[in-house]
């Protein structure tokens, strides 16, 4: 069987916009097919074993069913490392690449500081702090036990070494020992009206249970991880929280009511308030 790049992006044009196929339509030919570069833009045939035939079909139609192709291949790309994804977990966002840059920017390569990244999910976070601060004491919390599988998965694969445990935030009472420099999270934060503004592929693939606020409430977790912060955190210790921007002036205020100091509200690339450092 032969197939053309060209027919392959016809195939996902009825679902995606067209650049959004012709994405895809390179992803699968260049990554999965093994198409080269130069043979994809000059539209050239590729020749399919029947296997690969029937991989093709499968993989276009759960594009089409709206599947995020990252969920297909089980893979997505987090500052310069591959790590799985299941539908247990979040797919790891650009923005949240920007959050580990700026914690990144603020420590040194050879600094050792402790730090816990709260919901670590994929442990995508987590891991790329351990990768890039070999010195660090790095933890991931949890309350999904299938997100803490696949977090061991990623940490083994980038040779890191993260300890992971499984914690309902909520319920959560650290030991009188227990200490961090630095505390991380990228918590749920979309709240329940956003939903319609969302895209389908989000809504129907990635677990509600990292998206998803309620109305009444938008600011729980970071509340809660604020309060976990004064027991966790020495004098001096930071807050990185990923937010929603619509709520970046209330959370500044929160944590200044909580005594926080050196609140700065941030930017992402996008210019939209993201991200919120804060010291203890």
């Amino acid at each position: 069987m032969q197939i053309t790049p060209h027919s392959i992006r016809r195939q996902l044009q009825p679902n995606y916009p067209p650049s959004e196929a012709a994405n895809l339509a390179r992803l699968i030919c260049c990554e999965l097919l093994h198409q080269s570069a130069v043979d994809y833009y000059l539209d050239k045939d590729i020749t399919l074993s029947p296997n690969k035939a029937h991989l093709l079909e499968e993989i276009l139609t759960r594009l089409c069913n709206g599947e995020p192709i990252q969920y297909i291949t089980g893979e997505a790309r987090f500052m310069q490392h591959t790590f799985r994804v299941t539908p247990h977990v979040l797919i790891p966002r650009p923005e949240t690449e920007e959050l580990v840059e700026r914690i990144l920017a603020d420590h040194e390569a050879t600094a050792s500081p402790r730090i816990v990244d709260i919901g670590t999910g994929s442990g995508c976070i987590a891991a790329s702090l351990a990768k890039a601060l070999p010195g660090a004491q790095v933890t991931g919390w949890d309350i999904s036990a299938e997100a803490l599988v696949v977090a061991a998965y990623n940490c083994r694969a980038l040779q890191v070494e993260v300890v992971l445990e499984q914690h309902d935030l909520f319920g959560y009472q650290p030991a009188q020992w227990e200490q961090f420099d630095l505390i991380v999270s990228n918590p749920p934060y979309i709240t329940e009206s956003e939903k319609s503004e969302m895209e389908p592929h989000v809504l129907e693939w990635e677990p509600s249970l990292a998206l998803f606020v309620p109305d009444s409430d938008p600011l729980r977790y970071y509340r809660r991880i604020a309060q976990l912060g004064q027991q966790l955190l020495p004098t001096g210790g930071k807050l990185y929280f990923e937010i929603n921007r619509a709520f970046g002036a209330q959370l500044t205020a929160l944590l200044q009511t909580q005594g926080y100091r050196r609140v700065v509200l941030m930017q992402d690339i996008a210019h939209a308030n993201r991200f919120i450092r804060a010291e203890r």
